[in-house]
C-alpha cells in the first residue's frame, strides 16, 4: 500500500505524541513492505524535505485565512496547530502517484483537503483523533483561537468547499487512541466505524539509559528523589500544578527534585512557570529543559535519571509518555482524565489522582515514598504491560488491518 499521512506539522523541534505515533508506525509499515510518507504544512520547519529514520517528510506552504493576523499571532497558531489551509498540499495529494489511502491526523480545513482529494481520486481515508476532540476543557479550547481574536476570518468558504465539517462523516474509519474518546465518538457517529487503537512504545529502546550521566550534565544531585514530567510546556500538561505541590512533596521527602522536560508550545505559560520558580526560590530543586530530540539518547537517559514519573495533565486522550516511563522501569502517578484510566490500573501498575486536586496527588506521592516495595512492584508490572501489550509492532499490525478494511469498503469507490 502507498499511504500518505497528513498531520498539522511534523518537526523535531516541537515533537509530541502524534509525531511519535506517525514516525514509529511508518517505520514499521516500511518493514512490512508498504510505502508510507508524511505530507504536512511547513509550520515551524526550515526544510521543505527531510528524511527522519528512513521516513520521508514533505512540507508545503500554507496560510491562515484571516485578515489582520499579525506575525506573532501566526507563530502562536503554528505552535498550537491552528486551522490553516494549503493549496500546495491539495496539489501534492492530487499528483501523488499510485496513492492508495490517505491517513489524516487532523480534521478542520486541513482534514477537509484530505477528504476533498480522496473523494476526487476515489480512494478512502481514515482519520485519527490524537488531541481530544470532545473532552478538551473550555478554558483551554479558548486559548486555541485567542491569536485570531482581533482578526477577521474569511476561510469559512474554503472549509465549505473542501467539506471540512464532513471529515468524520466520510472517513472509512475513525481511529481513537483512548477508550473514552472512542465511546464519545461512537455516540456522535453511531453509523461510523470507530476503532480504538492505542499508542505504542519501543520497549527495547527505553529499557536502557544512563541516568547518572544525565543528572551530572544538568546539575541534579545524585541523591535527589527526582520526579519527572515530560510533555509540551502548555496548560494542557499542567506542569505548574506539579510546582505548586512541590513544597508538600518536599515535606514528605526533603530531597525531592522536580524535572520538567518538553518543547515550549505556549510561551506565556512557560514564562509563568519560570516566574513561579524564581519567586518561590525553587531554582535549586527544579530543572526545566525546553525539549530534547525525540530520537536522542538524552531522552531515554532522562527517564532513567528519575525515580517517579508524573503526568498531571488536565486532559489526555491517551498519554504515550506513560508507556515510555513504564518501559524505562519507572513507577507512574497520573491524573484520572481522558484515556489514562483505560490502561493504567490503580494500585497494580500505577496510581491515579483527581485532576488538579493537590491533596490527591500528594497522597499518591506519599504512597510511592513510604512504600518503595509497592512502587517497585507497580513499576515492574508497568514494564511488563508495555512490552506485552503496547509494542509498536503490534499496534502497526492492527493499523494495517484497518487500512485493508478501508480499502475493501471504500466509500468513494465508483
Amino acid at each position: 500500500m502507498n499511504i500518505t499521512h497528513v498531520p498539522r506539522r511534523f518537526v523535531k523541534s516541537h515533537w509530541g505524541g502524534t509525531e511519535t505515533v506517525i514516525l514509529e508506525t511508518c517505520k514499521r509499515l516500511m518493514r512490512m513492505g508498504h510505502t508510507p510518507h508524511i505530507l504536512c504544512p511547513n509550520a515551524l520547519a526550515k526544510e521543505s524535505q527531510e528524511v527522519i529514520e528512513g521516513v520521508q517528510i514533505l512540507r508545503e506552504p500554507y496560510f491562515y485565512p484571516y485578515f489582520g493576523l499579525s506575525k506573532e499571532s501566526k507563530r502562536l497558531l503554528d505552535l498550537k496547530g491552528g486551522n490553516l489551509f494549503s493549496f500546495s498540499i491539495m496539489k501534492a495529494l492530487m499528483k501523488e502517484p499510485k496513492l492508495d489511502l490517505i491517513h489524516l491526523h487532523t480534521a478542520k480545513r486541513l482534514g477537509g483537503i484530505g477528504r476533498y482529494v480522496a473523494q476526487k481520486r476515489k480512494i478512502p481515508y481514515v482519520l485519527s483523533l490524537h488531541g481530544g476532540l470532545f473532552d478538551v476543557p473550555a478554558e483551554e479550547a479558548a486559548t486555541w483561537t485567542e491569536p485570531t481574536r482581533n482578526a477577521i476570518e474569511w476561510g469559512k468558504l474554503l472549509g465549505w468547499w473542501v467539506g471540512s465539517r464532513s471529515v468524520p462523516d466520510d472517513a472509512a474509519a475513525i481511529i481513537c487512541v483512548g477508550e473514552e474518546e472512542k465511546v464519545q465518538t461512537q455516540s456522535r457517529y453511531p453509523n461510523k466505524k470507530v476503532v480504538h487503537l492505542p499508542n505504542g512504545v519501543d520497549p527495547e529502546r527505553f529499557s536502557q539509559g544512563d541516568g547518572k550521566a544525565f543528572r551530572h550534565k544538568f546539575g541534579i544531585p545524585s541523591d535527589a528523589c527526582v520526579i519527572l514530567t515530560m510533555g509540551r510546556i502548555d496548560p494542557q500538561k499542567n506542569q505548574l500544578f506539579l510546582l505548586q505541590a512541590l513544597p508538600e512533596l518536599m515535606n514528605i521527602n526533603p530531597k525531592t527534585h522536580c524535572l520538567i522536560i518538553g518543547p515550549v508550545t505556549n510561551q506565556e505559560y512557560n514564562d509563568r512557570i519560570l516566574d513561579f520558580i524564581e519567586k518561590r526560590g525553587l531554582k535549586k530543586v527544579v530543572t526545566v529543559i525546553a525539549g530534547l530530540d525525540a530520537g536522542s539518547r538524552a531522552l531515554t537517559d532522562a527517564f532513567h535519571s528519575a525515580d517517579i514519573f508524573a503526568l498531571p495533565s488536565v486532559h489526555e486522550p491517551f498519554g504515550i509518555v506513560i508507556l515510555e516511563a513504564w518501559a524505562s522501569g519507572l513507577p507512574v502517578i497520573a491524573s484520572r482524565v481522558g484515556g489514562i484510566p483505560s490502561f493504567v490500573v490503580p494500585g497494580q501498575d500505577g496510581l491515579l489522582f483527581e485532576s488538579n486536586k493537590e491533596e490527591s496527588f500528594v497522597e499518591a506521592f506519599r504512597i510511592m515514598i513510604d512504600h518503595p516495595e509497592t512502587a517497585t512492584k507497580m513499576a515492574e508490572a508497568g514494564r511488563k504491560k508495555a512490552a506485552s501489550q503496547y509494542s509498536w509492532d503490534s499496534v502497526t499490525s492492527r493499523l494495517v488491518k484497518i487500512y485493508e478494511e478501508a480499502l475493501s469498503e471504500n466509500p468513494f469507490r465508483k
